[in-house]
């Protein structure tokens, strides 16, 4: 196993070494707009996933992901390189859908602000079902010079 540390280090290295070959030296048409979002490596330096993410619709996903399996040797020679490891990491790239979970999370908060504002708006004018205040407050006895001890009260 390595340390943690040197696998951080090792998987920020890949995702700037795949985003800088993807950017000057792949001259794929069917590469997109493209943007290497994230990488993570194994412990034991083997295999890495790349994570990316693409401006457009399904068929500039689907042709990219073309593009980066068709390049998948070189890059996997140039990180090699670059790393100074015995044995290259195998790459495995992954459609990150970072877009598709905030619009997502998006439409649930515009769908609770417009829950909360449908709360507020029945809410105005509503009564209490019982009293508004259910619980009975005692009643101080006035004081009245007899004071009468409690049975089995102080005895001085």
């Amino acid at each position: 196993m390595s340390d943690p540390a040197k696998v951080r280090r090792h998987a920020e290295r890949v995702r700037e070494l795949v985003a800088s070959v993807v950017r000057s030296q792949i001259k794929d048409p069917r590469l997109g707009m493209i943007t290497i979002t994230d990488a993570r490596i194994t412990a034991d330096l083997r295999d890495a996933t790349v994570f990316y993410t693409v401006l457009g619709d399904a068929a500039a996903q689907a042709s990219t992901a073309a593009a980066l399996e068709s390049a998948k040797g070189m890059l996997r020679s140039t990180v090699g390189k670059a790393l100074g490891l015995r044995h290259s990491p195998t790459l495995t790239f992954v459609l990150d859908d970072v877009q598709d979970q905030v619009k997502h999370i998006d439409d649930l908060l515009a769908q609770a602000r417009h829950a909360d504002a449908e709360v507020q708006r029945l809410a105005t004018g509503a009564e209490y079902a019982g009293e508004a205040q259910p619980y009975r407050l005692e009643e101080e006895p006035e004081a009245t010079g007899d004071e009468v001890s409690p049975p089995g009260g102080d005895q001085r």
